[in-house]
């Protein structure tokens, strides 16, 4: 067990930290509500043209990211923990119900912590192995997440 789980990351782990200037609700619902998630969810000009997401323990998602050449990444998962304005936690090592994936890869959590009547928004993902984690940092995690928070914050800028 580590004794400071927020002073320093886990081994296999990628973290997005941000002071977002909006209430943690709004923030939590632009993460719950496909319409919202839409407009934000990935870095243009990558496009989401299908959520479904049913937000409760064991609820299921599938979200289909789609980039400009028309590639398609597809995305299932499981929420694991919901808790209304403060946290998801969800995982793509189940695809559905408790179906088991071919290849868990990650737990993402996503916290909305109120400072203020802003939200402290952090984006921790722990990965399956180093070797994952790396694949990740290597796909543009840093630079994504960080391209899509921008964007999530428009978006509540613009509401």
């Amino acid at each position: 067990m580590n004794p400071l789980p927020d002073a320093l990351p886990e081994p296999h782990e990628l973290v997005l930290t941000r002071l977002i200037d909006a209430p943690p609700a709004a923030v939590f619902r632009a993460w719950t509500e496909p319409g919202l998630m839409k407009q934000w969810f990935c870095p243009r000009p990558w496009t989401t043209p299908v959520i479904e997401i049913d937000v409760r323990p064991g609820g299921s998602s599938y979200i289909l990211m789609q980039g400009p050449g028309g590639e398609q990444v597809p995305s299932r998962g499981v929420y694991l923990e919901v808790v209304p304005g403060k946290k998801l936690v969800f995982t793509d090592a189940f695809t559905q119900a408790w179906c088991p994936s071919t290849h868990a890869f990650m737990v993402g959590e996503i916290t909305f912590d109120d400072e203020n009547g802003k939200t402290r928004y952090t984006a921790r993902v722990r990965h399956w192995s180093a070797a994952d984690k790396q694949q990740h940092e290597q796909m543009g995690f840093h630079d994504g997440w960080a391209k899509a928070t921008d964007q999530l914050e428009a978006l509540l800028r613009s509401r």
